[in-house]
């Protein structure tokens, strides 16, 4: 008889959810604590997101310092000082800046650093503040010859306030560490850490002469009367036209947030894949749940209860334990928010508070429930199958999932949540489609790889191992086991960190690969004409080969195919690059190609007669991007002559190598006498020589700038160290929950467990027998674990060494050997944890349970 519509409403179906889950609760519970980690990981995101944003919105001002700022690489023409005293005669207060790379010198120790240099005019910032120590040397420095040094120089050369550092032909007084400067962070300054000095020094020290590499910056500070948006927008062509970029505190505001949205939506989607492996553990959790209910959703259907209505009520169970779950990891992710700020100090240019977000964590308790109830689905729509019959039988007898109309149904829905999620966080549908691809094809492939791993297991079967070997091993096939799942989990997370070595490991070696044998690893740049001979005869006084000699021009493509800016400006149809018309190029004139180089197209012209036409050839990205053919002409301003070329040739570039590569070089022969500086490059063996011909090139030729391939290789180990870490961090999300899926895994099948270890007992086994199976049996589980990760990881790191890295594939066989052993390790560990109670339980208790 059915039961009446009054007792099956939605009370029923929960008070009946309810009863059913009394002596299961703990048990739902641990099926979606997979799901907890993920939910932490993205709350904690979301939150740091949402208080980025706002910060970026109350910091924009001191990212740059003033309400507009005017950059540009050359002296301003005529035409360009018109229009700085016309922006001046509005301002409050005016700034003037000249920033370029120089050596200095710290002359208590001798110690030399390719630096910064920002030679300071004015009150600039007017937004914030130079942060310093002490704190009055913000504003101390501009008056007499003294100076602001990054911390990071101060530490590495042991500097103290009150030393001197020589900068060109002046020695300054260090006045006090810098702290900080607008817009810097971590990583700026360890790339190229700022020295700061009064800006009316700057010609004493000899270092901006003709040709010298400076940008200007020009900062302005207007009263509430001057919109500075509307007056870039007013100007926009004519700052155009002069080569001027503008920047305002809105435009800042706009990029910096664009920049730091991109990065807060990479890290949703590593978390986001963190949630999927737990969703994935929730799924196979509940479909052993179902399968215990079988003869109680039986006995409900003989009862009179609907398959809908057997189905609500552990849907019911799902919702309730999902949202308690969501919960737990929303408010473990505002925990998790307030160490992000500090995991990502060195990329951010602001200071991050760390307030907690309501939104973020309504976001994450639904997502979670969403989440929970959409995985779940997978085992609970086969609930309606189920019929009275199944109280008299075994087995479960429903249709297999593939020929379940229903079960596609739902993967359709997961491959849309997932495919929704990453059209939120991605920009177009080819990324999205790509992300969600490639999230597919990942899972689809770790549990392949898994299962066939195991299947090979029992297939060759070790039957001459001893018993406790067997037994551990064949524990992995056990009935409702979720050994494969848990392989995609661990083995993921394992993937990630793996890959992310493999990833530092080639960066490092590619620019190592770029020193050896006899390719320079030192570069000595802005050499005069006049200088060049002498610099020559240094280096060869230190025992050093003088590798090349390159001279280098600054040369303005002024037209392509006659085609000028001011056309391109007035017909924007014409397919030439608007950008390139009117910027300036560094470029060389030589015989031969270099060794890096090979000619792709057309003809290589080293040398031309007097007078003869110039051909040139452009590397061919650069041609690429500027819309050029072979034979288009070009015409190009050289320090104020115009020379006509013909595009005679493109050639492909190793930028890899540490030596100068051109975009565009000129055959000897035509600008030859155009005023000029060059580079030299050397060898040398080690760093007691690096830091003693460094001390002699900025002692006798001061002007003269130094790049050593060593310190190349320690900034690049920094910054790598830096990024590494952060990604450890997230990629500790994805392993964190394959081993929570790993002690759910053990508290699920508990009371299988126990059974076993009862006929194992009642056969003679003894507990440390039982405890040595255990072992071996999270053993073999970690170990296929991270060698199905592993194995992704070296797949992966090939394809990158050989397609976009292009250095030989060496993997760091130590590193993954340890990884083996750290995960393996930590498996058997948290396993072993979690199986005491199963192992101690006496056998008298499992029968009693089971009587």
């Amino acid at each position: 008889m059915q039961p009446s519509p009054y007792h099956t409403g939605l009370a029923w179906l929960v008070k009946m959810a309810w009863r059913d889950s009394r002596r299961n609760r703990s048990r739902l519970f641990l099926f979606v604590s997979s799901i907890i980690i993920g939910i932490a990981a993205l709350v904690a995101i979301y939150s740091f997101g949402d208080n980025l944003e706002k910060d970026i919105d109350n910091q924009a001002a001191t990212l740059i310092g003033a309400d507009l700022v005017l950059h540009t690489n050359r002296i301003l023409t005529d035409e360009g000082e018109a229009i700085v005293d016309s922006i001046r005669q509005l301002s409050r207060s005016v700034s003037e800046e000249q920033q370029f790379a120089s050596m200095v010198m710290f002359q208590r120790n001798g110690g030399t650093r390719l630096v910064q240099v920002r030679a300071l005019g004015g009150d600039f910032p007017y937004y914030g503040e130079l942060e310093t120590v002490p704190q009055a040397a913000g504003t101390a420095f501009r008056q007499g010859r003294q100076a602001l040094v990054d911390k990071t120089l101060m530490l590495q050369f042991d500097a103290q306030v009150g030393d001197s550092i020589k900068v060109g032909s002046v020695s300054f007084a260090i006045a006090g560490i810098l702290q900080r400067a607008p817009g810097q962070n971590g990583i700026s300054t360890s790339v190229a850490p700022a020295v700061f000095i009064p800006l009316a020094d700057l010609p004493a020290t000899g270092l901006n002469q003709k040709g010298s590499r400076i940008n200007y910056d020009y900062y302005f500070q207007f009263d509430g009367r001057v919109d500075a948006d509307a007056l870039v927008s007013e100007l926009d062509s004519i700052l155009e036209i002069q080569r001027i970029d503008s920047e305002t505190i809105a435009s800042q505001k706009r990029e910096t947030g664009r920049s730091f949205a991109d990065m807060n939506n990479f890290l949703s989607l590593v978390g986001f894949v963190a949630l999927l492996l737990g969703c994935i553990g929730v799924s196979s959790a509940i479909h052993i749940y179902i399968k215990e209910k079988l003869h109680s959703i039986a006995i409900l259907r003989c009862l009179g209860a609907t398959a809908l209505q057997a189905f609500l009520i552990y849907l019911i169970q799902v919702l309730g334990i999902g949202f308690l779950g969501s919960l737990i990891g929303a408010l473990l992710g505002t925990l998790i928010q307030q160490l992000l700020p500090i995991v990502f100090r060195d990329f951010l240019p602001v200071s991050i508070s760390s307030e907690i977000s309501w939104w973020s964590i309504v976001q994450g308790v639904g997502l979670g429930i969403w989440i929970s109830v959409l995985f779940a689905l997978l085992p609970l729509i086969r609930i309606r199958n189920f019929t009275p019959l199944n109280t008299l039988r075994v087995s479960l007898d429903v249709p297999h999932i593939t020929r379940d109309k229903w079960s596609w149904m739902v993967y359709g829905l997961i491959v849309f949540f997932i495919f929704g999620y990453a059209f939120l966080q991605l920009d177009g549908l080819v990324e999205t489609l790509s992300f969600t691809a490639g999230v597919v094809a990942a899972f689809l492939l770790l549990y392949a790889a898994a299962n066939l791993l195991i299947s090979l297991v029992r297939r060759f079967f070790p039957a001459s191992w001893s018993y406790l070997w067997r037994q551990g091993l064949s524990n992995l096939f056990r009935p409702n086991n979720q050994t494969a799942i848990l392989v995609v989990a661990i083995g993921l997370g394992t993937a990630f960190i793996a890959l992310l070595f493999l990833v530092q490991h080639m960066l490092i070696a590619r620019v190592t690969l770029s020193s050896s044998e006899n390719q320079p690893n030192m570069v000595l740049f802005d050499i005069q004409s006049s200088q060049r001979a002498d610099v020559a005869r240094l280096v060869r006084e230190q025992q050093l080969p003088v590798l090349d000699e390159v001279p280098i021009i600054t040369v303005q493509l002024e037209a392509i195919n006659g085609i000028t800016a001011d056309d391109a400006r007035r017909d924007s149809t014409l397919e030439v690059s608007r950008r390139a018309l009117g910027g300036e190029l560094r470029v060389t004139y030589r015989e031969q190609l270099s060794d890096s180089e090979k000619i792709t197209a057309g003809k290589w012209v080293g040398r031309v007669d007097k007078g003869g036409p110039a051909i040139v050839s452009l590397e061919t990205d650069y041609a690429e991007r500027i819309h050029v053919k072979i034979g288009d002409s070009l015409l190009f301003n050289v320090q104020g002559v115009r020379v006509p070329a013909v595009v005679g040739s493109f050639r492909e570039v190793d930028w890899n190598r540490v030596q100068t590569n051109f975009r565009l070089i000129f055959p000897v022969g035509v600008i030859d006498h155009a005023p000029q500086f060059h580079v030299l490059m050397t060898r040398v063996p080690d760093e007691a020589t690096s830091a003693r011909i460094q001390q002699a090139v900025v002692q006798q030729f001061p002007n003269v700038s130094i790049i050593d391939l060593g310190l190349i290789l320690s900034i690049l180990d920094e910054i790598l160290e830096k990024i590494g870490f952060v990604i450890r961090f997230m990629g500790g999300f994805s392993i964190l929950t394959g081993f929570v899926v790993l002690i759910a895994s053990v508290m699920i099948s508990k009371y299988q467990r126990m059974r076993e270890n009862v006929l194992l007992r009642t056969m003679g086994a003894s507990q440390r027998q039982l405890l040595a199976i255990t072992a071996l049996e999270y053993l073999f589980l970690g170990l296929i674990a991270s060698l199905v990760g592993i194995f992704l990881a070296l797949t992966g790191g090939w394809a990158l060494a050989f397609f976009s890295f292009e250095v030989p594939f060496a993997p760091d066989i130590v590193t993954m050997a340890l990884l083996l052993v750290c995960v393996t390790a930590s498996t058997v560990v948290i396993g072993l944890l979690n199986s005491r109670g199963v192992i101690n339980r006496p056998p008298l208790e499992i029968l009693r349970r089971d009587s």
